[in-house]
């Protein structure tokens, strides 16, 4: 295995809860409608930018995704915790030659915003955002592109994720496809369907990764 590609909302940082509660006060605003988390999480898909596009009644878009970015920084710190098995295992996948690479639907704003705030800007080999693809997952032009950026063939990557959106993405890019829910909060409760590998914790997937002497994690 040379390289291993993460989704990232709920699968490398729990930041569902930050996503949730930036929609809810953009779609409270420009269109009083109170939309449950669920109801949010139904549109996940496109980007940021693109849920608003595709879902807001009221024509002034724009105001409404400088609203949503606003709400996701001023927020950040309070409803996303940094998480130090997440920060570890990164670490060891360094420490051992592995490529690491991020495919996520989030646009390149949010994903910058979180991965500064959580001090993970430096740390990726190759990061693909829903800016950087004309087809979000399921679709597997992300992954494919992440493969071609990082010169690695499909057999010695992976692809890890906590949707089904991002099995099906894996599974069309010809990867080992790894379910999570590692996290407090995920998108999948069940996967419909399965991924090569399924894990609830980190440190068994770093076990199973069998890589470098991880009896210390």
């Amino acid at each position: 295995m040379k390289a291993i590609i993460f989704d990232f909302d709920g699968t490398l940082a729990n930041t569902l809860p930050i996503c949730y509660y930036a929609f809810q006060n953009v779609f409270k605003e420009f269109d009083n409608k109170d939309l449950s988390s669920e109801e949010i999480k139904a549109m996940f898909g496109p980007s940021e930018t693109g849920i608003i596009r595709e879902n807001l009644i009221n024509s002034n878009t724009e105001q409404a995704i400088e609203m949503y970015y606003k709400k996701y920084l001023e927020n950040h710190s309070n409803l996303v915790k940094h998480n130090v098995e997440i920060d570890d295992m990164i670490k060891h996948l360094n420490d051992n030659g592995i490529k690491i690479g991020i495919v996520t639907g989030k646009a390149r704003r949010s994903l910058d915003i979180s991965l500064k705030a959580l001090q993970m800007d430096q740390l990726f080999d190759v990061i693909i955002t829903g800016d950087d693809v004309s087809n979000p997952k399921p679709h597997p032009e992300g992954i494919l592109k992440a493969l071609s950026l990082l010169n690695v063939r499909n057999n010695e990557a992976m692809y890890v994720g906590d949707s089904d959106a991002d099995i099906q993405a894996g599974i069309e890019a010809n990867v080992h496809t790894v379910g999570v829910r590692w996290l407090q909060d995920y998108q999948a409760s069940e996967f419909n369907i399965k991924p090569n590998s399924l894990f609830n914790s980190v440190n068994h997937f770093i076990n199973f990764l069998n890589i470098g002497s991880h009896h210390e994690l």
